[in-house]
């Protein structure tokens, strides 16, 4: 991909980076309205059945998903013109994913810049180990990783270790700003779930928040793990690594069924927004479509994604994922080849004549 190529294709999705008030507010009450209203509805059907009240919280962590993305954008300031105005939304939204507005914007930040890039892992990622790094690694380290990866502790344990505990800390050296941004959001989640619990009851309150907290927690992390998890993505060290690079092939387009692609902001054309961070989640399918070479981006369906869960490290020889069961055969047959090599060698010695 060379230079002027990668300057033109940020060019064709410069004019998509423009933030429209009417469309951001027509967002905010087409998601927010009906999350209200859809936890309204599964507590008047706690008293019918819980058959109906669990359907329902699932629908409602499809908006909370969604109200995650506006929460996302407000980020990248291209939800507001007004910079104060995405800090503020930003704020209170954060509170419904349970997620610090400046916390999240610093380490996703960080994400943009970085990723793809092999030597500035660390931040805002979810942790992928080399196939080097893993073979060096002491056997603590390699079973550490190994549950890490597995997708029941990722997708099972990840959402209550991360937004219900991570995220209520601040990381080191923070500044003020920032810290107080983590303190803020605490103060205000434990405000509108105390008044919760004093109008519901504290029962009902568990009985319908936690399944909508663990299904839209659990699928959030699902989208950010499977748009940069799958098999030819993109990998590179410092010195050939490129922001544009990454964007285009390191991002999947997940391509979803229309129902899904809304709920979920049009986060799936991952690859335009890792481009173009600046562009509102509602011009990201227009972004794709007017720009050809974008639609070369590794496309992948809901069927197809599931292959992402077996994958567990980036093989730096082949610049792919590779299965810790892929990654036992390549080491079985280098061993072989080791073997061989060693043994011809043996022969060899054998037979040279003796002085």
């Amino acid at each position: 991909m060379s230079g002027s190529f990668k300057s033109q294709l940020k060019k064709e999705v410069a004019p998509f980076e423009k933030t429209e008030l009417k469309s951001s507010i027509i967002q905010m009450i087409n998601t927010l309205v009906p999350l209200f209203l859809l936890w309204y509805l599964a507590f008047e059907s706690l008293s019918v059945s819980y058959f109906i009240t669990l359907p329902l919280c699932l629908i409602a962590a499809g908006f909370v998903i969604r109200a995650f993305i506006i929460f996302h954008d407000c980020c990248h300031g291209s939800f507001f013109k007004s910079r104060k105005a995405n800090d503020i939304v930003g704020t209170l939204v954060g509170v419904i994913s349970l997620t610090p507005y400046m916390q999240w914007k610093y380490s996703h930040s960080m994400h943009h810049a970085t990723s793809g890039n092999l030597d500035k892992r660390g931040t805002g990622d979810i942790w992928m180990m080399t196939t080097e790094e893993y073979q060096s690694s002491k056997w603590m380290t390699k079973l550490y990783y190994r549950l890490y990866r597995n997708p029941i502790i990722l997708f099972g344990v990840g959402p209550i270790a991360v937004f219900l505990i991570q995220y209520r800390f601040n990381r080191k050296n923070v500044k003020r700003k920032e810290r107080m941004n983590t303190y803020l959001t605490n103060l205000l989640i434990v405000a509108v779930y105390a008044a919760l619990c004093l109008t519901v009851g504290w029962e009902a309150f568990l009985m319908i928040q936690i399944p909508i907290f663990y299904f839209a927690s659990m699928l959030g992390i699902w989208l950010f793990y499977v748009q940069h998890t799958f098999e030819d993505s993109y990998f590179e060290n410092e010195e050939d690594w490129s922001y544009v690079q990454a964007a285009v092939e390191g991002s999947s387009y997940y391509k979803l069924p229309k129902v899904l692609q809304w709920i979920t902001g049009n986060i799936g054309f991952h690859h335009v927004h890792h481009l173009s961070p600046r562009v509102p989640n509602y011009h990201l399918e227009e972004a794709h479509n007017a720009t050809p070479p974008l639609h070369k981006a590794t496309t992948i369906t809901v069927a197809t994604s599931l292959k992402a869960m077996r994958f567990r490290l980036w093989d730096e020889e082949s610049k792919r994922f590779v299965t810790f069961r892929e990654y036992k055969k390549v080491l079985h047959e280098q061993k072989l080849e080791l073997n061989k090599k060693e043994s011809r060698k043996d022969k060899v010695s054998a037979s040279a004549p003796v002085s």
